[in-house]
């Protein structure tokens, strides 16, 4: 399944790999004479109950000359099924996504796409997008899809401090680029899917009556029989303080799983030459 990571920073609300109400919206094609269409797509998110990933991760936040930096944990579970408004939504528990702490996410897949619904603790500002997709299928490489347009939303925060919550606008957009190499700590994985996810935010402070811009980037890589091996996050937060802008980064990389009842991790301190599970297809239906 495609991952969201939740922060409370004041610009950011969740991408995966970042990521729409607008649903029917077409995906614009980038195809080339290489582009091709992804078989078996569902290999790529599996989303079975008791599959769980563990990831390392990194934190780094900031100004211009000062940095903090620290290293994180994250385990990610599938936990079970939920209905909501009559459909099944499959739940993701994790244990301390982004370092921000514990929450629940969910999710529904089908012939269409991966769309997201929420999470637990939620904001204000992210129940006012969902339910809004983030994979569409069939998956072209390369491909793009406008997933976010959506304008005078209520931001839930009061940044200049005049008893008004701000407005903002959101805008994101999700390009499929490539397949390609990547390296993470529980092996090296060939043909992963690279997928970037780019916000933009426009917040209009009411007292000061000016705009101030906010941008979240999200690089993602899902492998096959594996789903997302590693994901990449840059925000930049404009400061009222300074003119200074803030930034953070995120990174969390798959250091062990379970996925189907299968324990996967790196032995003997080799990298794996190809993705492990590449030849074990999953007998998984699309819901």
């Amino acid at each position: 399944m495609a991952k969201k990571i939740t922060k409370p920073s004041t610009f950011s609300v969740s991408l995966l790999f970042v990521w729409s109400l607008v649903f029917g919206w077409p995906v614009f094609s980038l195809a080339g004479p290489s582009s091709e269409i992804v078989e078996n797509i569902e290999e790529y998110f599996p989303d079975d109950k008791g599959n769980e990933w563990h990831y390392r991760g990194r934190f780094v936040e900031g100004v211009m000359v000062q940095i903090a930096k620290k290293s994180f944990t994250n385990v990610s579970a599938v936990t079970g099924i939920e209905k909501k408004d009559g459909m099944e939504l499959t739940v993701f528990h994790d244990t301390n996504p982004g370092d921000q702490g514990a929450s629940d996410s969910y999710y529904r897949r089908d012939e269409a796409g991966i769309r997201y619904f929420g999470s637990k603790p939620g904001t204000v500002l992210e129940k006012q997008l969902i339910p809004y997709q983030i994979m569409r299928f069939p998956l072209e490489v390369p491909s793009a899809f406008q997933q976010l347009d959506r304008q005078g939303l209520d931001l839930g925060l009061d940044l200049d401090r005049d008893g008004q919550t701000e407005k903002v606008d959101v805008q994101a957009r999700v390009s499929v680029l490539a397949k390609e190499t990547v390296t993470v700590p529980l092996g090296t994985y060939h043909e992963a899917i690279r997928v970037e996810a780019h916000m933009t935010m426009r917040v209009h402070m009411s007292r000061l009556q000016q705009i101030v811009n906010g941008t979240d980037t999200m690089t993602a890589w899902f492998g096959r029989g594996i789903g997302l091996l590693k994901y990449e996050e840059r925000q930049t937060i404009p400061s009222l303080q300074s003119e200074s802008d803030r930034m953070i980064e995120v990174t969390e990389e798959l250091e062990k799983a379970t996925i189907q009842g299968k324990r996967l991790s790196r032995r003997g301190g080799k990298s794996p030459s190809k993705g492990i599970l590449t030849h074990h297809p999953f007998d998984h239906k699309l819901q």
